[in-house]
């Protein structure tokens, strides 16, 4: 749990960096879990010949910067959410035992009660983040959390009926996260009010209404979590080293309230008042989304954004 030192930190400037909270033991699960995902994926492209024969001497990075380089696409399937884009009934999307064991990691969930109290539910905006190194993006690469993540409130890109909802984002370094590989920045003390947000890379603040010169870098080592009022503005540096920097950006809302993306599934991670309503079941998690993205993929698609290009503030 936090301390009441930590806890006013927090209230005060909108953010706090907390250090080994994560276990290496359920960091190294994560790695393996991913690892076998991508050896998949590989040996997939290689048999399409997009590839060339996968090298027992090549690591995780190796593998991701080759099939990066050869316009295999693993954002999507790594990443742990349904796209914001159109969704088809096989639009890929990764759910397996370890990160669902991140997702209610106790040590996590300790942190949130903290802040939020014992009612606590998975917000299903959450994404993985491995940002390759700047010097290897393509010259066309624009999509967002990949080259750069833009300035931007978390409460902005969700849905107005989660503007009251008290919430909370716990970003995670599974790699150590520095100035120079592209971490977190954040404006301190700047979280009292919502910015307008204009459709950008990402959904992003309106350049007028953000001071980057106050921005402060922040550092994170690998299995340390950075949490973030949900109006804090943030940013992210680019990546100018050779290796992929590795994060999770979970968040977690008090039950009952609105998600912000009422389409998407939500659970009960941890409850005082009723734990029988606890997900424990990784199994059922991947359900509910198969089940989302079944139901999705028939309906009219749902925008995730709510800020228009043609706003007076984006002009």
């Amino acid at each position: 749990m936090l301390s009441a030192a930590q806890t006013a930190s927090f209230e005060r400037q909108g953010f706090l960096v907390l250090e080994d909270v994560v276990p290496s033991e359920l960091r190294a699960r994560i790695a393996e879990e991913y690892q076998a995902l991508l050896n998949s994926l590989y040996a997939a492209w290689a048999k399409q010949g997009l590839l060339p024969a996968p090298d027992d001497t090549m690591d995780f990075s190796q593998k991701l910067r080759c099939a990066y380089d050869a316009g295999c696409d693993w954002f999507q399937t790594m990443d742990i959410s349904l796209p914001g884009d159109i969704i088809h009934a096989d639009t890929p999307m990764h759910f397996g035992p370890a990160v669902f064991d991140l997702v209610t990691c106790p040590q996590i969930l300790d942190v949130v009660q903290s802040l939020i109290g014992p009612e606590i539910t998975s917000n299903p905006i959450q994404h993985l983040r491995i940002k390759p190194p700047a010097p290897a993006l393509k010259d066309d690469e624009i999509r967002a959390h990949i080259t750069q993540t833009d300035w931007h409130q978390d409460r902005g890109v969700g849905h107005e009926d989660a503007d009251t909802t008290d919430m909370i984002t716990v970003w995670i370094a599974m790699t150590d996260a520095t100035p120079e590989n592209g971490c977190l920045q954040v404006i301190p003390k700047a979280h009292d009010q919502m910015l307008p947000h204009c459709p950008k890379t990402q959904t992003a603040i309106a350049d007028d209404f953000i001071d980057a010169a106050r921005a402060r870098p922040l550092p994170v080592r690998a299995g340390g979590i950075l949490l973030l009022h949900p109006l804090i503005p943030h940013a992210s540096l680019p990546n100018g080293t050779d290796n992929f920097r590795w994060s999770f950006d979970l968040r977690y809302n008090v039950t009952g309230q609105p998600t912000g993306r009422a389409h998407f599934p939500e659970f009960v991670a941890r409850s005082t008042d009723d734990p029988g309503a606890v997900l424990t079941d990784w199994r059922l998690w991947r359900q509910m989304w198969h089940d989302a993205r079944n139901t999705l993929a028939r309906q009219p698609h749902i925008p995730i954004h709510r800020w228009q290009s043609d706003a007076p503030f984006c002009a």
